[in-house]
């Protein structure tokens, strides 16, 4: 079927446009995506067996 997910979505409401093109930027930055990261961030802050929290990118020089 079109349109369909292969995981059940999660909205996380509350973050502003700017920082989701930060973090977009940050993760493509790192060779990952939104998902993948904000994965990675939940299983280690539930304290899944084996998490580590993701490799965060250098942050870009502030303009």
């Amino acid at each position: 079927m079109a349109n369909m997910h292969k995981h059940k979505q999660r909205v996380i409401r509350g973050i502003d446009d700017d920082l989701t093109a930060q973090f977009d930027a940050a993760a493509k930055a790192a060779g990952s995506d939104r998902s993948a990261i904000t994965r990675q961030l939940w299983e280690w802050y539930a304290g899944r067996p084996g998490a580590d929290l993701p490799e965060r990118p250098e942050a870009p020089p502030q303009p």
